[in-house]
């Protein structure tokens, strides 16, 4: 198997964040936290902020742009927690604020730059942001080749449709269930295997040349 579709294969696997059921300690911070308990919410937020961030920059693609939306998002998630009546997991339940508040970010955005006469990007401004490993490497040709297939990865979920790149996110970055996924997103799940096979598609076209290091 050549080298760098070895390389591909493993990435997803070793940068991909898993949840987890909802445990006692965090259904009593959710419940004191919708009786108006400030500290148990700042508590809540601690448990999520490192998913909720991770998730963002995944939909995103733009770390600076994550972090704007970040606030956002656990100023929605203050305001409608008493709407949440434990039918599901909480996680799924944040997921879905976390997802609806990207779109709509990145519709936002689209609208500005559309309608922008700023001047163009700066030479070392990047357009999107990176898949990147958070330990450094030490081997200096495996540290160009995860940044090469951070870019290449990036440039190939930013160019999904905004479902298409929902469901491929919390499947493969932060493995969740397609049901799961479904719950995520209010829609069925065989819409949620729809969307994931088109991305999969898409993505295995764009990243075919990497996996047989032609480029």
């Amino acid at each position: 198997m050549p080298k760098r579709k070895r390389f591909v294969q493993t990435f997803f696997t070793r940068h991909c964040l898993f949840h987890q059921a909802m445990t006692e300690t965090e259904e009593r911070l959710i419940r004191r936290a919708q009786q108006g308990n400030l500290a148990a919410f700042e508590q809540l937020v601690a448990l999520h902020d490192r998913q909720v961030l991770k998730l963002a920059f995944h939909l995103l693609s733009r770390r600076e742009d994550a972090e704007d939306v970040y606030q956002e998002i656990f100023v929605l998630v203050f305001r409608k927690i008493g709407t949440f009546r434990f039918e599901s997991e909480f996680s799924t339940w944040l997921y879905r604020i976390v997802v609806n508040t990207c779109i709509n970010y990145r519709k936002k955005r689209s609208r500005e730059r559309f309608y922008s006469l700023e001047s163009p990007l700066a030479e070392d401004e990047e357009p999107e942001g990176r898949y990147q490993i958070a330990a450094p490497e030490v081997d200096p040709e495996r540290a160009a080749m995860n940044r090469e297939l951070g870019q290449k990865i990036s440039e190939a979920i930013a160019s999904l449709s905004e479902q298409q790149r929902a469901v491929f996110v919390l499947r493969h970055f932060h493995g969740h269930k397609l049901q799961d996924i479904a719950a995520i997103l209010s829609c069925a799940e065989g819409t949620v295997k729809n969307y994931l096979f088109r991305a999969t598609q898409h993505m295995q076209q764009k990243l075919r040349a990497y996996h047989e290091g032609s480029i």
